[in-house]
């Protein structure tokens, strides 16, 4: 009887809430978590399952979205002005590249408008597939372009056909054939008084196709020195630190980029630029913000010497004729008059400056002479006989 009794006050103490050991304030409420306060019942026999609440359901946050990223406004298109000077860009595949960096370069310059007459797979060798020079005098009768940019050549290493023999690649015969072609491309701009700026082939990722391309790029030269164009010599400029050829190399910026393609051949977009740039640097000869400036003069033009090759040499950083052989002459510049050329201030001692016939009179042997001076006069021989 004692157990069962202290059984039920056991049970009757489970039931009830144990009181807190302080008295909290009215006026704070603590709220901890919505549940339901363990017992000693629920020591005893466990937590009723079904009576526990069910949990704060977990709020699910959902990732949040990146704001998207607003691209640059375009630049405005530059309208190029009506009398814009007309660049085109003859050549292969690698015209093509360089014609679109041209209009990168000049896309805000309204007085210069880029002209892309790059052909695949063309070149010297294969007229049969695209004849460059008969293009060419079509382009020149039809009269427009004002300046010509030529690169070609990455096509060209291959056996020629003419005159009915075929000829195998960089031999002599082949040699022969290929720069008759490259004179009368050049001739035709020169007697059509067209400017032009040719490219020299880079450097290549295969040894011996690079050599190849340098190869047919000294001939390129030679035929762009015979014909009076400017020949911009790229070799150097794209080669590595090792002075061997190098797919990554400083852009316009400074910075290092990838300056080939994967072929290890043509450019990529930054490789173009830079090339872009070295074009604008030549093209400041003819070109100046306006109309061209410069043209063609040949002294030797419509004589049996005009066709003839003439030697080459060296100045301020570009190479040119001797201008007897057609140097590239400023249409706008005035010619200086001889006579600002021969005037000096008279000496201190009021002695009078000689006249210019003077000049004339010098005797021969006379440093002033210039050979047309006269003969030395004789003085008379004494006759001492008295006769």
């Amino acid at each position: 009887m004692k157990r069962l009794l202290l059984l039920m006050l056991l049970v009757l103490l489970a039931s009830l809430e144990v009181a807190p050991a302080f008295a909290q304030p009215e006026d704070r409420i603590l709220v901890a978590q919505q549940e339901r306060r363990r017992t000693l019942f629920d020591l005893l026999f466990g937590e009723d399952k079904a009576a526990q609440p069910a949990p704060p359901p977990v709020q699910q946050t959902q990732p949040r979205k990146a704001a998207p990223v607003a691209l640059p406004p375009p630049k405005p298109q530059i309208e190029k002005a009506p009398t814009a000077t007309r660049l085109a860009v003859f050549g292969d595949s690698m015209a093509v590249d360089l014609s679109k960096a041209l209009e990168r370069f000049y896309a805000e310059d309204p007085n210069l408008v880029v002209i892309g007459q790059g052909v695949g797979s063309s070149g010297f060798v294969r007229d049969d597939y695209f004849n460059w020079n008969k293009t060419i005098a079509e382009r020149i009768a039809a009269n427009n372009f004002d300046v010509a940019v030529v690169i070609i050549g990455v096509n060209d290493r291959q056996e020629i056909k003419a005159n009915g023999q075929t000829y195998n690649s960089l031999t002599d015969g082949w040699t022969g054939v290929y720069q008759t072609r490259l004179n009368d491309f050049l001739g035709q701009l020169r007697l059509a008084r067209k400017p032009v700026i040719w490219i020299g082939l880079p450097p290549m990722s295969r040894g011996e196709y690079s050599t190849a391309m340098s190869q047919i790029s000294a001939l390129q030269k030679m035929a762009a020195f015979s014909a009076g164009a400017e020949f911009l010599d790229i070799y150097d400029r794209f080669l590595g630190e090792d002075g061997k050829y190098s797919s990554h190399g400083p852009d316009v910026n400074g910075q290092n980029a990838r300056m080939r393609k994967d072929d290890g051949i043509h450019f990529s977009a930054a490789g173009a630029d830079k090339l872009a740039f070295y074009v604008s640097q030549s093209l400041r000869t003819f070109y100046r913000g306006g109309a061209v400036t410069l043209a063609v003069a040949d002294p030797l033009m419509g004589t049996d010497a005009a066709a003839m090759l003439r030697p080459p040499y060296q100045g301020l950083g570009q190479i040119r004729l001797l201008e007897v052989a057609g140097a590239v002459v400023p249409l706008s510049r005035a010619p200086q008059r001889a006579a600002d050329l021969l005037i000096a201030a008279p000496p201190a001692d009021g002695t009078a400056l000689f006249s210019l016939d003077q000049l004339m009179l010098a005797p021969t042997g006379r440093v002033d002479a210039f050979g047309v001076g006269i003969a030395p006069q004789t003085e008379p021989v004494e006759n001492p006989s008295g006769r």
